[in-house]
């Protein structure tokens, strides 16, 4: 085989492979995952269990037994009509994002992918959203297409 022979194949190779990649970008643009709802039972049962715990070490002292916080120093509710002003129509992302960057207080972003995950699972749940039989997934972009609804859409 000759060298320009050797350099014209390669250089096919490499045309072939862009093509691929520019087609399968494209395909990803035009098809992006799906939107969820909370509803649709995005977290399990275990998941929100170690969300608890998790949540009995690092945020009760601050936010309380009862999720209730504390509106004198300023500290949010996290359950029901207080929880749902704040997040409703934003993804199951952006309150992990939110938690990660600002909490626990005194220490942000200190506990871990995993643990603000299970965290986040426990919320869903506190709320009153239903379990699923799959956790939700410990890469944070995953969770942008869920969506925290006050209500189940029809």
């Amino acid at each position: 085989m000759t060298r320009r022979h050797l350099q014209w194949r390669t250089a096919t190779v490499f045309a072939a492979l862009a093509a691929a990649c520019a087609v399968g970008v494209n395909l990803i643009a035009q098809n992006p995952p799906a939107k969820q709802s909370v509803w649709d039972g995005v977290y399990t049962e275990a998941q929100a269990a170690r969300g608890a715990r998790q949540y009995g070490r690092a945020c009760e002292q601050c936010h309380g037994v009862n999720m209730a916080g504390d509106p004198v120093e300023e500290i949010p509710s996290l359950v029901l009509d207080s929880f749902m002003t704040d997040w409703n129509g934003k993804s199951v992302k952006d309150l992990f994002e939110t938690m990660r960057r600002s909490m626990p207080k005194d220490n942000p972003g200190s506990l871990g992918t995993g643990a603000y995950i299970d965290l986040v699972a426990y919320l869903l749940q506190a709320n009153k959203f239903p379990s699923g039989v799959k956790e939700l997934s410990r890469t944070p972009d995953q969770l942008e297409p869920i969506v925290i609804e006050r209500a189940k859409a029809q």
